[in-house]
């Protein structure tokens, strides 16, 4: 009895599992256009010089991340220095003549109440107290002008974003207007170039299938982006389109990204990998009634199944290895 029982156990062991089924049908294919996209920032900014005058501190260098309003470097100007002085002289002057046209307006006020100078010499005494004053208020106003203008040698990041070029080094001269550095702002994007032939399938919104970063593989994973702008205007017979998609914090700007882009549909056969076995060099597929057929690999599809362009027909039904 425990002989019989050996021997069911061994036979239930040695029967083969159950194949999977898989019955080839023509399918719509995207055909994908592979093309090497480069990472762009939306807009790139110069921080410029708002004065002229000598950079004497420079805080940034490329690759260098700053923040919208954060100070980059500082231009200095001896000159401002002078005309501050010069100011403050000014300044001082006008307060004396006005504390001295009080003084007699003042004067003027005793004296008109006894009687002792004319109403004419009154308001001579008043105006030129309001001279005075508004001299003081004007000069004050051109110190302030000066003092602004001392405040404008900071260099300010105009975005967020990173530092592409630093234009200057410390010690230079620069001009009003001059360009000291160049920012990118964090927005980044991909900006593809295509066959005009292909212009008529860039759509915006459409969806294209991104990389991964470095070397393509077989079992590469793609990501989603989508076109937000196709440019009118083909350059060098290419068309411009620009493709966000999320992820490219981290790259190079000028990078190249391996994309995907649909350029139409075709009908083909599309077989599961788990159906497909190699001998000898060359991959196989096994029908239903145990015949085995030579097929012609073609691209793998995001989904992994393999496009099979020829040694299948239509109603061919497979067997798992």
């Amino acid at each position: 009895m425990r002989r019989i029982a050996l021997i069911l156990l061994f036979s239930a062991v040695a029967l083969p599992a159950r194949a999977g089924e898989y019955k080839v049908e023509p399918l719509s294919i995207e055909d994908l256009k592979s093309v090497f996209a480069t990472v762009e920032s939306t807009d790139v900014i110069p921080a410029r010089a708002r004065i002229g005058g000598t950079l004497g501190a420079l805080m940034v260098d490329e690759g260098s991340m700053v923040r919208a309003g954060e100070r980059i470097a500082t231009i200095g100007d001896a000159k401002l220095g002078i005309e501050t002085q010069a100011q403050e002289a000014r300044i001082a002057s006008a307060a004396a003549e006005r504390d001295k046209a009080k003084l007699d307006l003042d004067r003027a006020l005793k004296l008109k109440e006894s009687g002792a100078v004319s109403q004419a010499r009154l308001d001579d005494a008043k105006t030129r107290y309001e001279v005075a004053s508004r001299f003081v208020s004007a000069s004050q106003a051109e110190r302030a002008v000066v003092v602004q203008r001392s405040a404008e040698g900071a260099v300010l990041a105009p975005a967020n974003g990173r530092v592409l070029k630093v234009n200057v080094t410390n010690g230079s001269v620069v001009m009003p207007g001059e360009a000291v550095a160049q920012i990118a702002v964090e927005n980044y994007l991909l900006r593809v170039q295509l066959p005009e032939r292909h212009a008529r399938f860039l759509r915006i919104g459409s969806t294209v299938r991104v990389g991964e970063r470095g070397h393509a593989t077989a079992r590469e994973s793609l990501r989603d982006g989508e076109v937000v702008q196709v440019y009118p205007q083909i350059e060098s017979g290419k068309v411009v389109a620009d493709v966000r998609v999320e992820g490219l914090s981290g790259y190079f700007v000028g990078e190249r990204v391996r994309v995907y882009i649909s350029t139409g549909s075709r009908d083909g056969f599309l077989v599961p990998p788990d159906f497909l076995f190699r001998r000898f060099g060359l991959t196989y597929v096994r029908l239903k009634d145990g015949t085995e057929v030579v097929v012609q690999p073609g691209q793998t599809m995001p989904d992994t199944s393999v496009e099979i362009l020829s040694g299948l027909k239509s109603g061919d039904v497979l067997v798992t290895p």
